[in-house]
């Protein structure tokens, strides 16, 4: 007997890792909301049915959503989604006054208003860990629990991804509640995903057919000599000769230690941003092979399907922001699957 699908709808939906974990773990996404276009144009080459509204969530109406999708409050299994974060993110909370002031922050309260409106049975909100200690957390928490959501004993959860099968160092805050109980936690998984079961499959980058794996390096002869010194599986500019190291890694030889770092096979990746391309923005020199990994290796690091499209309207920088800023897919999965078993249990009565 097929399973029924659980509808969701992902506000803040980007370029779709979310809405590809959920559909994964048996969800009908019935619509996503993202204002960024090249985000948008990438749902939309992945996802046919969902209804995508590419437009500002602040000026979107839950009451024209609602009506558009034929729901009526209180019927949506799912909403989830996870508020822009950059505002919040380790960079950005060094400068404590900016943080504090991005007008993005409060995006966090966008999520709510749809909450209070669509009434939805459960909630999946996703961001980065320093949300955690921030007042709009409590906020969120107080206007819940007044809504009549059941929650975790922890509210807002910090997750490594690493431990759900991503192959991949990322935390990454959850939070979860429900209107009829508390949705268990998903399980780690037994054994960590390396990157060597990820990407060591790929053809070498230049003929494979894959405009996002085979788009060429140009790197100068200095950077690309210094990045072929660098050992193999694991190796670092730390073990290079003084004479080989860049001017401003001279200048503060213990500054971000990563950079201009080899993957290691054997492990997980580092935390794949939207510099992931870039050697000189973190550990994103390939294991082996004398280069950064491509597009497609980061965005199978980040667990898309292996065929997810994005567009190339923009170019290469543009797309790597996008893998960058995802959710991975295969996080979202495990976790979504304890959800759909949840909201099994309330159909039968057994909540």
């Amino acid at each position: 007997m097929k399973k029924k699908k659980y509808t969701a709808i992902d506000l803040f939906c980007g370029a779709g890792g979310l809405t590809d974990g959920l559909k994964s773990a048996g969800f009908c996404v019935l619509a996503g909301i993202e204002n960024n276009s090249i985000a948008a144009e990438t749902y939309k080459l992945n996802n046919k049915i969902s209804r995508l509204y590419e437009e500002d969530i602040c000026k979107l109406s839950p009451d024209r959503l609602m009506r558009d999708l034929g729901l009526k409050k209180g019927e949506l299994d799912l909403l989830a989604g996870c508020p822009p974060c950059q505002g919040f993110s380790s960079h950005r909370t060094r400068n404590k006054t900016s943080s504090i002031n991005d007008d993005r922050n409060d995006l966090v309260f966008e999520f709510v208003r749809f909450v209070e409106a669509l009434y939805p049975k459960t909630i999946m909100m996703e961001n980065v860990p320093a949300l955690a200690k921030d007042w709009r957390v409590e906020e969120l928490k107080t206007r819940l629990l007044l809504l009549g959501y059941q929650i975790d004993e922890t509210f807002a959860q910090i997750k490594d991804a690493a431990e759900y099968g991503v192959p991949q160092r990322r935390r990454r805050l959850l939070i979860k509640a429900s209107r009829f109980g508390v949705i268990p936690n998903a399980l780690p998984v037994k054994k960590r995903k390396t990157v060597k079961a990820a990407i060591d499959h790929l053809p070498v980058p230049g003929s494979s057919g894959d405009p996002l794996h085979d788009i060429l390096e140009a790197r100068t002869p200095k950077i690309q000599k210094m990045i072929s010194m660098v050992p193999k599986n694991g190796g670092s500019r730390f073990d290079l000769p003084k004479e080989y190291w860049l001017a401003c890694h001279l200048k503060r030889p213990d500054g971000y230690r990563d950079v201009y770092g080899r993957m290691s096979w054997d492990k997980v990746a580092p935390t794949i941003t939207g510099g992931c391309t870039n050697p000189s923005k973190g550990r994103f020199i390939h294991p082996e092979q004398n280069r950064a990994i491509t597009l497609r290796e980061a965005a199978l690091l980040q667990t898309f399907p292996p065929k997810y499209r994005f567009a190339q309207s923009r170019g290469k920088d543009a797309i790597a922001l996008m893998i960058g800023n995802a959710l991975p897919p295969a996080f979202i999965k495990i976790h979504a699957v304890q959800y759909r078993k949840h909201l099994e249990k309330v159909e039968h009565g057994h909540i």
